[in-house]
């Protein structure tokens, strides 16, 4: 069972279809991404470092095109990068380069950008971009882990009123390196995709998110959030929201997990996840 309280819905995906296209191969249609790179898209940019071509994404871009969702592609081949965009480019006969320098230059000329991989199938290429990023310290994601248990608990142990329903202590929890786990993992996919929801983009659910990485669950409850730049403030937030408030109090929850992740597309912000479960006996 999941609780899915919200403060706010924006739900965006970083497809972008280009309204003409190219019948050339996928070495032209790789080629071009690297000359617009290189040449910082006709100069409008600043130039931008080679992609690296990967086999598997190759692979996750002809899934992608047999109706797969991207992210859902990437990881049955086993790549697992912390983000993957999509560019589908269709279209008349005509100049590859062209068609991405009006239509995808931000896109494509991303410098947190590493690796590509392109499938090609009668007028349609697929490209599928990829970036790596490192996870938070262990020193730094323990910090805020351990702020946000002091600030939870405190909330508690003394009770408190979520809206217009009264809530008695309840006791402590305690946190889960699992939960961490799966809650910087959602923060990051949306981050990277720029969309704000309980539900990822492959479907998934918070419940199905933390049973997937092994964790026996009889209840799970998440809040999310966008834009507070501290933990004290993201907390605060929560309880300010009597649905986020509500999960916070839930005496039937017993361990958390939090985690935070910088926007890397439209919204720069941070995104933060806090996960709260009830482990089975």
């Amino acid at each position: 069972m999941s609780r899915l309280p919200r403060a706010s819905l924006h739900a965006a995906w970083v497809l972008i279809a280009a309204s003409a296209m190219t019948s050339n191969t996928r070495a032209d249609a790789l080629s071009a991404v690297q000359v617009l790179r290189e040449g910082g898209c006709g100069g409008l940019m600043p130039a931008a470092a080679p992609l690296h071509h990967s086999v598997a994404l190759d692979r996750a871009a002809e899934q992608w095109a047999d109706g797969l969702a991207l992210s859902a592609a990437a990881q049955r081949d086993g790549y697992s990068p912390d983000a993957t965009g999509g560019l589908r480019v269709r279209g008349a006969d005509t100049d590859l380069i062209g068609v991405l320098r009006r239509s995808s230059c931000r896109s494509v000329m991303s410098p947190d950008l590493q690796e590509i991989g392109v499938y090609h199938r009668g007028a349609d290429n697929w490209l599928v971009l990829a970036a790596r990023h490192s996870p938070p310290s262990p020193s730094t994601a323990s910090a805020l882990a351990a702020r946000a248990l002091q600030l939870v608990n405190q909330v508690r142990a003394d009770g408190t009123r979520c809206g217009q329903r009264s809530f008695a202590p309840a006791p402590p929890v305690t946190l889960s390196s699992t939960l961490a786990k799966v809650a910087f993992l959602h923060a990051t996919d949306m981050a990277e995709h720029d969309y704000f929801e309980h539900e990822d983009l492959t479907g998934g659910s918070p419940a199905q998110r933390v049973r997937a990485a092994g964790y026996q669950e009889k209840l799970v409850g998440e809040n999310i959030a966008y834009g507070p730049k501290s933990i004290d403030e993201v907390v605060q937030g929560w309880l300010d929201s009597p649905g986020h408030c509500e999960n916070i109090m839930d005496p039937r929850f017993a361990q958390m997990g939090i985690a935070d992740a910088p926007g890397k597309l439209s919204r720069r912000g941070l995104y933060w996840v806090q996960l709260l479960a009830e482990p089975r006996a």
